[in-house]
């Protein structure tokens, strides 16, 4: 496969329900908190959502076609594991980070005390600038799935450039 273009978009979300019994982890990074995410993998909607608009910049589909959620090997994966694979997807095919743009969702826990690592961990694994990627968190007003803190989701845009 050759992409040509300069620049590539993409754009992608990930919500998981939070519940007892397991570690909240953001960006790779592990929040003290009374509840952790649901899911196959770790569950880190941040990374996940940060590797699907990687993967749909590269128009390589989605990411369960590249890590299935009913497959054993990817059942409590490290989701830093799948941005990493991902990171080499893009390199491979040329391209790197330009900008990245991350919005989470939720209404508890704050995130404040550790947005400034969630970037760092974001970025050493993408190879580039934590100037390079912007993370940043709000509430949905206690509206919806989020107002009991029942989930967290993540919106991310990514802006690959070629190499």
């Amino acid at each position: 496969m050759e992409l040509k273009e300069n620049y590539r978009v993409g754009v992608s979300h990930d919500i998981h329900r939070l519940v007892p019994h397991r570690p909240l982890i953001l960006a790779g990074i592990e929040i003290p908190f009374s509840l952790g995410l649901d899911g196959h993998s770790d569950a880190d909607v941040v990374l996940h959502s940060v590797s699907e608009s990687i993967i749909g910049a590269l128009s390589l589909g989605d990411l369960g076609k590249i890590f299935p959620d009913n497959m054993s090997w990817t059942e409590n994966m490290d989701s830093k594991a799948i941005l990493t694979a991902t990171y080499a997807l893009m390199d491979y095919l040329g391209y790197e980070i330009n900008n990245i743009d991350v919005s989470v969702i939720l209404e508890k826990p704050k995130l404040q005390p550790y947005i400034q690592s969630m970037r760092e961990k974001v970025a050493s694994l993408l190879h580039c600038s934590v100037e390079q990627v912007s993370l940043k968190a709000g509430t949905n007003e206690k509206l919806g799935m989020f107002q009991n803190s029942d989930a967290i989701a993540c919106i991310s845009y990514v802006l690959l450039r070629k190499k």
